[in-house]
């Protein structure tokens, strides 16, 4: 089997590869087109440089890689993909023959968290108009993706990742709610920058309180991501 988990950034999408990574029968791949993304659209992130040197920088070579045979002969390979990175240029049909799963946040708790690494991010940044995007098309293969928000698996972990799995066929392994501190051996390396707080978690953080307030220079980036995020949580796993 094979897993492409789609979300933005700041979205418990690390966690969550964490979560498959314990798993003993499941290889992990970590943001495998952010090179591509930066090196097709000339963005300053941090640690750009590393990125290009690290990853493949051609969409179509990472696409192939990931329609091969499982790492490690691993039964399940799982993939987590940045949502804002399928850009135009970056292939779409090797999608076909993964199951897609959409990771959701909330885009005041996206914002908050992605501005504290990275100021103003744009509408473009983080990622909720081409995860819509990618749902879209994904169902109009006749797929029936899954949709599940990180609020609802913090709020009951084991609850949520059991339906997950439920939902793609994967059987449920307790060993998926904790995991070693200290980051993952597959962890991009761009991983000192962005997963500080989730290499000190041994698993799920605990439910989120009330959103946050969100500035007033970044209201225009909610309100035009919030349509975009209601229509993927009413296709929700609950």
């Amino acid at each position: 089997m094979k897993i492409a988990m789609w979300s933005g950034p700041r979205n418990l999408s690390t966690a969550m590869m964490y979560a498959f990574g314990n798993r003993p029968d499941c290889a992990v791949v970590d943001e495998p087109f952010y090179a591509a993304y930066l090196a097709m659209t000339g963005l300053d992130h941090p640690m750009r440089q590393e990125i290009l040197e690290a990853q493949d920088q051609n969409p179509k070579a990472v696409a192939d890689a990931l329609s091969e045979a499982h790492p490690d002969g691993k039964a399940v390979f799982y993939q987590k993909h940045m949502t804002q990175h399928m850009i135009d240029g970056v292939p779409r049909d090797w999608m076909r023959d993964v199951t897609n799963v959409f990771l959701i946040r909330h885009p005041a708790r996206v914002i908050a968290s992605y501005s504290a690494k990275r100021e103003n991010p744009a509408l473009s940044d983080i990622g909720f108009v081409q995860q819509a995007e990618l749902f879209d098309l994904v169902t109009s293969w006749g797929q029936e993706p899954v949709v599940i928000d990180s609020h609802d698996i913090r709020e009951n972990p084991q609850e949520m990742i059991e339906k997950l799995c439920d939902a793609i066929g994967l059987g449920f392994d307790p060993r998926m709610l904790n995991w070693p501190k200290g980051g993952h051996a597959q962890d991009g390396v761009w991983a000192p920058h962005w997963y500080g707080s989730v290499w000190n978690s041994a698993g799920f953080a605990d439910a989120e309180g009330t959103l946050p307030l969100v500035q007033n220079g970044h209201m225009p980036v909610l309100e035009a991501a919030l349509p975009y995020y209601e229509k993927m949580r009413s296709a929700r796993l609950c």
